[in-house]
């Protein structure tokens, strides 16, 4: 399987870091955010689990635009064959 070599930007990963501080982000927020985190420098890429909940995020209306650039920095990491 080829592997994404993206990682997560400076500016993305600032943003991830205040969802996770912030006590009243939600927890879908705050998974996102830590996936994201998890691949600022790592060379860690999106789980197949986390690709479907990033997706289902994008798709929907009821999230915000900061949950919706996390969901977007995620899929932009995950495995491009699957």
């Amino acid at each position: 399987m080829s592997k994404n070599n993206k990682i997560t930007s400076k500016s993305v990963a600032s943003k991830a870091s205040e969802i996770l501080r912030n006590p009243s982000s939600s927890n879908i927020a705050k998974e996102l955010a830590g996936s994201a985190l998890s691949q600022r420098a790592k060379g860690n890429q999106t789980g197949g689990e986390m690709e479907d909940k990033a997706a289902r995020v994008l798709a929907s209306d009821k999230y915000s635009q900061e949950t919706k650039e996390m969901a977007a920095s995620v899929l932009s990491q995950s495995n491009k064959e699957r």
